[in-house]
């Protein structure tokens, strides 16, 4: 399957400060170009020193200005051509230097002119900013981004973790693949804008004994997609996710869980509190009655230990049936019959969607092929790759939000 390009269309002005964070500047050019965007660097002097124009020109196939006395352009006006062109202006990295002029209003050199000649109302301005941790928490500095977002400019980050200083601690710019994904989001419709969703997703793991266990194929993909969705869509997201080895998409709040009942005891007291609940997960219908203390043992015979099975509790028909119950949608991994099964499941849970596809072509994989089933009938979502199904999903339950609000 091709490349997603999610910026495709997109014209990004990035703009680089000075500071040691320039080298993330090179592969965070690449990742927005592989994205689909065009990118058009400006560099100031200091980040010069860190980074030369010869690379960025190379890794956005665009020659790079780093003068407000550039006399390419026709009208030898730099700054007004390269923020009319934008639809959105990135600095990233921003210093403290930077930010602080951007308050100002300076406009001494390129970048920081252009931000202020930008048409406000429609090119965004996101900032990254990269610095020192006693440079980021000092005082001035968060004076500083508290107007800066005042002033109607996303802030994105930083992050904490080891500095190039030798210290450790916040102000770290974000990485290249999260400061790509934070700019795809920004352009997202906010479809979801203001809706609290709690979604689950992965397998469970019903323990045997200590080593052994019962659980399937699902990999999680499909709902870790779904929450990035709803949260790229506006919505404050709570996961409650079983074993799997994805990373939590950003600004999704996770709960970890192995088994169904951990499961259920998750989602059941936050169910009430979110508008909608979006069952992924492939939860076992089935758990061990005891679990054995100790690593079961071949005992030389060649006899299968035989145990007892319970029945898991039902996670999804439980928020169904609740006073304050929120707009449900489970899902419906099949073998067979797919229509038929998510029908059944529709009427047997009681709930207003259900989400259908058939498990053993799915699990594991990036792309996947949906059936929505509903009481007026179903429709199809062609195979495409999980996170456009998720957005195609996101698109579907805020159309049904609307409706059902009526």
């Amino acid at each position: 399957m091709s490349e997603r390009q999610d910026l495709a269309g997109r014209h990004i002005v990035l703009g680089l400060s000075g500071g040691v964070a320039c080298y993330k500047a090179a592969e965070l050019t690449r990742e927005l170009v592989k994205a689909g965007a065009t990118v058009q660097v400006v560099m100031t002097e200091a980040a010069e020193a860190f980074i030369t124009p010869v690379t960025l020109q190379a890794l956005s196939g665009r020659p790079v200005y780093t003068s407000q006395w550039d006399a390419r352009p026709d009208n030898n006006m730099a700054h007004i051509n390269l923020s009319r062109e934008a639809d959105a202006i990135l600095i990233a990295p921003a210093s403290a230097d930077f930010i602080a002029r951007l308050v100002q209003g300076r406009a001494d050199e390129l970048l920081s002119l252009l931000c202020l000649a930008r048409p406000i109302e429609r090119v965004p301005l996101l900032v990254a900013p990269a610095m020192n941790r006693e440079m980021w928490a000092h005082p001035a500095t968060q004076r500083n981004v508290a107007q800066l977002r005042a002033d109607g400019a996303t802030v994105l980050g930083p992050a904490a973790g080891d500095q190039a200083c030798g210290e450790v601690g916040d102000g770290r710019m974000l990485e290249p693949a999260e400061l790509r994904d934070e700019l795809i989001a920004f352009f997202q419709p906010k479809l979801l804008a203001g809706r609290r969703l709690l979604i689950t997703a992965g397998p469970t793991f019903e323990a045997i004994d200590p080593v052994r266990g019962i659980t399937n194929h699902s990999s999680g993909k499909m709902g870790f997609a779904i929450a990035r969705a709803a949260q790229e869509a506006g919505a404050d997201v709570t996961l409650v996710a079983g074993p799997v080895h994805l990373p939590t998409p950003r600004h999704v709040r996770r709960i970890d869980v192995q088994s169904a009942q951990q499961m259920h005891d998750a989602v059941l007291p936050l169910a009430a509190r979110h508008e909608v609940f979006v069952a992924t997960a492939a939860v076992a219908d089935w758990r061990p009655a005891q679990m054995n203390a100790h690593k079961i043992k071949k005992d030389g015979k060649k006899v299968a230990p035989a145990f007892e099975l319970t029945e898991n509790p039902d996670i999804l028909a439980a928020v169904a049936a609740l006073p304050q119950a929120p707009y449900c949608v489970g899902f419906a991994a099949e073998s067979e019959h797919l229509l038929q099964h998510a029908r059944e499941k529709l009427l047997r849970k009681k709930v207003p969607l259900i989400v259908g596809n058939l498990g053993p072509a799915t699990f594991g994989r990036d792309d996947n092929t949906l059936v929505l089933v509903d009481a007026d009938g179903h429709r199809e979502l062609p195979t495409a790759d999980k996170l456009s199904l998720a957005r195609a999903l996101v698109c579907e339950l805020a159309e049904r939000l609307k409706t059902s609000a009526k």
